[in-house]
């Protein structure tokens, strides 16, 4: 007897529609009962044979002595990770008869979840992309392990079913038990929507210059370096950046959310990504872990870092090839990885903020005094390439703090203060991009930069003066730009003058000092 029962694979976010054919046959020979899965499965999907067959008897169902067949269709999609052992064992189940599904339920519902050996259903990845796939289809409902049921109830307008076993999920489908739906509730969003409120500007002591840098960055969406050496603040500073940005909407929590889920980072029982992402990986990192990949093509950690932050400390410790690797997804908002299971891409659009000390032992006097030769200062600057540089927009300095300041009390504004600031600047770009595919100044083009930032004969002489002085290349200046545009906006000026483009080539003024 054949059954047939919907289920979906993810590749990167997306989830694909998956047919899960059963075909449950005659005794063929002695011996141990046959149970062949094809359709592309992985190692993963392979091992489902003796999760399904011991769940499906500790369940007291009777596994069917004859060969089992299992279809994964479309065949030339590869299938990975264990979300199949639900559907499979629904299926074995209709088409050993020991399930007997309405006519009104039959191609009506979607299944995932992995059986534990009592038949538990475990939690899986990726239930928010199916969720949304099961909507598209226009589905009656969609069985999931009871553990993401909160994950995927933020899709409106889908019956979710929370299923704790194999047995309960059968007896539900056969319309002799029920299952109470997970409701979809909008206050899901609200409940993580704030900042941690222990990560305050206000906490920290002088530093205004760079602070005034970091609400830059934060308006305009800039990717920032600061230089300094060790104890300046620059980690603490980092670290309070998401403080500031604007709040996540909910089509951004939802596209954040749905990496999470893939990558398995999703905590059980949550259901969104409210807040803004700060990666913070350690400079050992390789460039597959940065930027994904593996034999599962998992995403890494730009994207990871999507619509928020990705921090990078002590950059030049990192790896030269994992950082040249982040030059794709700064320049197009993503990363496309191809391996011999497949090509994914994934979206990546993040604020990249690094830190690194001047010199290699942190002092940026070391070197004129003698304890670091000015040879080993040069080879540890040039571990950072000037394309990724020339990616930078902003690059600050960072100095050690008085003593005195040390020991007075923090005065700065709060993070709030700030972030209505960085509101208000955003509201401005959303208003100048609308009906366009970006919604910052940092992402314009450079037919946009003419559009929107016109120059007088006073900033041109201004830019050509710098251009000339520090060196810069053409990506340099369409960054001085948009930091310019952006820094206008800050101050309410439709214009961009000599002020806002002086302000934003000082922040370029450090390639020449420590670079030469």
């Amino acid at each position: 007897m054949l059954s047939q029962i919907k289920a979906a694979a993810v590749v990167g976010v997306q989830a694909h529609p998956v047919e899960v054919e059963v075909n449950v046959g005659e005794i063929v020979s002695k011996g141990m009962p046959e149970f062949v899965v094809v359709g592309l499965p992985d190692a993963a999907v392979r091992e489902s044979r003796d999760r399904v067959k011991t769940a499906l008897q500790n369940s007291a169902y009777r596994y069917p002595p004859g060969k089992v067949t299992v279809n994964l269709a479309p065949a030339d999609l590869r299938k990975a990770g264990p979300s199949f052992d639900l559907p499979m064992a629904l299926g074995i189940l209709v088409a050993a008869g020991q399930c007997v599904l309405p006519a009104a339920r039959e191609g009506r519902f979607l299944a995932i979840g992995e059986l534990a050996l009592t038949g538990a259903v475990r939690r899986v990845k990726g239930v928010l992309p199916i969720a949304l796939l099961a909507k598209k289809l226009g589905l009656a409902a969609l069985l999931v392990p009871e553990e993401n049921a909160a994950e995927a109830a933020v899709v409106a307008g889908l019956r979710v079913l929370p299923v704790k076993n194999l047995r309960a999920a059968a007896e539900f489908l056969e319309g002799r038990a029920a299952i109470s739906a997970t409701p979809h509730r909008t206050d899901y969003f609200a409940a993580d929507h704030e900042p941690d409120p222990e990560s305050d500007f206000a906490d920290v002591r002088g530093q205004e210059s760079v602070k005034r840098s970091l609400e830059v960055a934060a308006a305009g969406g800039h990717n920032l370096l600061m230089i300094g050496p060790p104890g300046s603040g620059k980690s603490m500073l980092a670290k309070r950046l998401p403080g500031i940005l604007p709040r996540m909407t909910l089509p951004e929590a939802l596209e954040t959310t749905r990496i999470h889920s893939v990558a398995g980072r999703l905590p059980a029982g949550r259901a969104l990504v409210a807040t803004r992402p700060f990666r913070a990986p350690h400079h050992t990192i390789s460039d597959i872990g940065l930027v994904g990949g593996s034999t599962q093509l998992l995403p890494g950690e730009v994207s990871l870092a999507h619509n928020g932050v990705l921090f990078l400390d002590e950059l030049p410790e990192f790896k030269r090839g994992a950082l040249e690797v982040l030059r794709q997804p700064l320049e197009d908002g993503q990363v496309t990885i191809s391996r011999a299971a497949g090509t994914v891409t994934f979206p990546a659009r993040f604020m990249f903020v690094a830190a690194m000390n001047p010199t290699p032992t942190g002092s940026g006097g070391d070197a004129r005094q003698g304890r670091v030769s000015a040879s080993a200062v040069r080879r540890y600057l040039n571990k950072i390439s000037g394309p990724l540089l020339d990616r930078i927009d902003l690059h600050v300095e960072v100095p050690a703090l008085p003593h005195e300041q040390m020991l007075a009390a923090p005065t700065g504004e709060t993070s709030p203060q700030i972030r209505r600031r960085v509101e208000d600047c955003r509201a401005v770009q959303h208003r100048r991009f609308a009906g366009k595919a970006i919604w910052c100044n940092a992402q314009m083009s450079p037919r946009q930069l003419r559009a929107h930032v016109p120059l007088d004969e006073e900033c041109r002489a201004l830019l050509r003066y710098a251009m000339n002085d520090l060196q810069l290349s053409a990506r340099a200046y369409d960054r001085i730009l948009k930091v310019a545009r952006t820094i206008a906006d800050l101050a309410g000026r439709e214009q961009v003058s000599a002020e806002h483009l002086s302000e934003a080539v000082q922040y370029r003024t450090l390639d020449r000092q420590i670079w030469g």
